[in-house]
């Protein structure tokens, strides 16, 4: 029993100074299918009914992790659910195409040494730590691949607490397929989706200096309008330039929810939900605070406050949004001593189709005395111009060429940027705010 004992200590011991990083996130909301997703096959045939949600059903969730390390660690999340859900059968393998995975690579998952977790509504849970056997030395070859990460919900789940907008495909089996993580082929998921469900953070053992930055926001840095399993949001175009200045020891993971607010909704639960998810406010402890490696936050949001009207049936004023940038960043600063954080200007939505707020005239002199505010304020340690980067002066709109749609086509809505707006977005940032100086 004794030899049992140091024999297991001696596999906890060097997971004691092991630093973890966060090195994906898909922030959650819902309860499924409130939210925006985009380019979504239909789901009929795969969750019939919203209340039910999975049933005694396989999920193949496709993550880019954006750095690698020996290990990894996995947060399955129930924050919107209204019944416990159990979660079983769970494996992480390194992903070859579609649903299959690289043979040999796929590891079982265990949740204090058990197989299975059952997580109460309202709860998330942390895996065990997973060794990945495939991730050698600095594991640059592996930037850009991706991490399949299988489970299997056993009996109901109810409703589903999801990320909708993932632009990521992922997979899924048909309902009562039973548990099939372990299967590496394809054969297994014949249903494809573009939205994350359940699991909502990812973490990779690091170095001590690799260090983190969150991107903080709604749909423009989620990623609307881009292109579908291009990874070509702006901060997928900030990472790979990251990458290219100190490699595996920074990353970058993106909380942007689509329609996502700094300051409503008021509200927010699972009987009481709404398409852009909790409030900045609401959201801020999971989705930023509660990450690892911190060491800085880009915070980009706003647009949203100015189109949806409040308790009051106004939309938010620019002093409304500035006290939300204000308890947000004080609260960032309150749990990560010597963070920095950067206010990201936001981008003209002039001309697009409006409830009255953000397209309009009205509404865009709002968005230039918030860009002026983030722009001059002593809140922020930097800024990061994207309304600079993506401005037409001659029209105060999104430059011409920034518009039209890239994953379903279209002219594009005036509000979100393309491809190359995204890009413009992602070379806009000064990599030199992220220079670590200890």
């Amino acid at each position: 029993m004794r030899a049992h004992a140091a024999f297991f200590l001696l596999l906890l011991a060097p997971l004691a100074s092991a630093k973890w990083v966060t090195a994906w996130t898909g922030s959650v909301q819902g309860p499924y299918p409130t939210g925006n997703p985009l380019a979504q096959p239909n789901l009929s045939l795969v969750f019939p009914a919203a209340e039910t949600g999975a049933r005694d059903q396989s999920f193949r969730m496709i993550v880019r992790p954006d750095i690698w390390g020996a290990q990894t660690r996995l947060r399955f999340s129930n924050a919107l659910g209204t019944k416990p859900v159990t979660f079983d059968g769970v494996f992480a393998g390194l992903q070859m195409s579609g649903a299959a995975i690289m043979p040999g690579t796929n590891r079982p998952v265990h949740f204090g040494g058990k197989a299975t977790v059952t997580v109460a509504p309202g709860e998330s849970a942390w895996s065990d730590p997973v060794a990945l056997p495939f991730v050698k030395g600095t594991a640059t070859e592996l930037m850009g691949r991706k991490l399949a990460v299988s489970f299997h919900i056993s009996g109901e789940s109810g409703p589903m607490t999801w990320h909708a907008k993932s632009l990521t495909s992922s997979y899924v089996t048909a309902p009562g397929a039973g548990s099939k993580g372990r299967d590496e082929n394809e054969s297994a998921f014949p249903f494809a989706t573009t939205s994350w469900y359940f699991l909502d953070a990812l973490d990779m053992t690091a170095g001590d200096s690799a260090r983190l930055i969150v991107a903080f926001g709604d749909s423009i840095t989620d990623g609307t309008a881009s292109t579908l399993n291009g990874d070509d949001r702006w901060p997928d175009v900030l990472s790979r330039r990251l990458h290219a200045r100190w490699g595996n020891e920074i990353a970058i993971v993106n909380t942007g929810i689509g329609g996502n607010r700094v300051v409503g909704p008021k509200e927010y639960t699972a009987a009481k939900s709404f398409a852009g998810g909790p409030s900045s406010k609401m959201r801020l402890e999971r989705d930023v605070l509660s990450l690892s490696g911190v060491f800085a936050v880009i915070w980009m949001e706003g647009i949203n406050d100015l189109e949806y009207t409040n308790d009051s049936g106004q939309t938010e004023s620019v002093e409304s949004i500035q006290a939300g940038y204000r308890e947000g960043v004080a609260r960032i600063r309150a749990k990560f001593p010597g963070v920095r954080v950067i206010g990201g200007t936001l981008t003209s939505a002039l001309g697009s189709k409006s409830n009255g707020g953000r397209g309009t005239p009205e509404g865009d002199t709002k968005r230039k005395a918030i860009n002026e505010f983030i722009r001059h304020t002593d809140l922020f340690d930097g800024v990061a111009d994207f309304d600079k980067a993506t401005l037409d002066p001659r029209t105060g709109e999104l430059r011409p060429e920034f518009v039209p749609d890239s994953t379903i086509g279209g002219p594009g809505d005036k509000l979100h940027p393309n491809r190359l707006g995204y890009q413009a977005m992602g070379n806009a940032v000064n990599v030199e705010l992220f220079v670590n100086k200890k």
